[in-house]
């Protein structure tokens, strides 16, 4: 389903982003005063293009326990929690946040992924009482600093903008997520991509659950170590004003093919950074090139146990 273009593109100084990005602001005329406002803790950021999708029946909570990375039996109203679906072999299909009204359980994901999460979810129904709908045309998302989201009501966008302002757009927001090292589903990950690798444990999975498709995968690299890839919080050179293109590949001194980059953005205080997904035997201190530019290492994943440090 295609989303349409948010209202707030009609806010002063708004610019329009790019690809799947192209129905919210890049930016509102200030990349970096966008940052730090958000930084600071103040305004929000307009997500109304990411899709939305709502689970509701009795049976919702045991039924999303069963087919998912994350504890969902006893989730309380209002809590906010990440899940995965994995394929059989472990790799992930599907990432999703959301949360519980006591009623339903409303979800959104990346824009254009609401088909294929509804289409499985209404596979794997059997005689489960639920019902799994693609709200995006009625809901909306925005998020507030401190990891806050928000959905609203898409006619109503406007008005949450006027109370929740300043408006931030995409490009500070990838800025700081790419900061804390939270990769985005389908850029910073490709089809091969296991929790693991990437540091969805604990966030959007939960090791102390019961059995799920792909947990055999996801426990043995756990327990045993060693995750195939890393994610890695690259540190661009900034000589030239461009940024890598997503997928290109990461090279070592020798121009061997060690990874893949995903997301960038120029930070506020870091400058260029970028995202990647590097080979688990990539010495942490290499250096490192992606599409011609200078890069260094700053370790998110650990390669011994693939679990997640935050940068900040």
């Amino acid at each position: 389903m295609t989303t349409a273009t948010s209202p707030l593109l009609e806010l002063p100084g708004a610019v329009a982003g790019d690809g799947i990005d192209a129905p919210v602001a890049a930016h509102y005329g200030s990349l970096y005063g966008e940052q730090h406002a958000l930084a600071a803790g103040e305004g929000f950021v307009d997500l109304s293009h990411r899709d939305v999708v709502r689970i509701s029946g009795p049976d919702r909570l045991a039924w999303l326990h069963s087919l998912t990375t994350q504890v969902f039996e006893g989730l309380e109203p209002g809590s906010w929690t990440q899940a995965l679906v994995l394929s059989p072999q472990g790799h992930v299909e599907h990432a999703f946040a959301g949360v519980d009204d006591g009623t339903s359980f409303t979800a959104h994901t990346e824009p254009g992924a609401a088909a294929a999460l509804v289409e499985f979810l209404g596979r794997m129904r059997f005689l489960m009482q639920v019902e799994v709908v693609d709200v995006t045309p009625e809901i909306a998302v925005a998020w507030r600093p401190a990891g806050k989201y928000d959905l609203v009501p898409r006619d109503q966008l406007t008005t949450y903008a006027d109370v929740a302002g300043p408006a931030a757009g995409l490009w500070a927001f990838e800025a700081l997520r790419i900061e804390r090292g939270e990769p985005r589903f389908g850029i910073d990950t490709d089809h091969r991509t296991i929790p693991n690798e990437v540091g969805w444990i604990g966030p959007a999975v939960h090791l102390d659950k019961g059995c799920y498709r792909g947990q055999e995968t996801v426990a043995r690299v756990h327990n045993l170590g060693r995750p195939p890839r890393r994610l890695t919080l690259l540190h661009l050179d900034g000589s030239e004003n461009r940024l890598p293109t997503v997928g290109v590949d990461v090279t070592d001194a020798a121009g061997r093919v060690v990874g893949r980059v995903g997301s960038s953005a120029r930070h506020h205080e870091l400058g260029p950074i970028a995202l990647a997904l590097l080979k688990r035997n990539v010495p942490t201190d290499a250096p490192l090139v992606v599409d011609g530019l200078p890069a260094a290492q700053q370790v998110l994943v650990d390669p011994e146990v693939g679990l997640h440090f935050r940068p900040r």
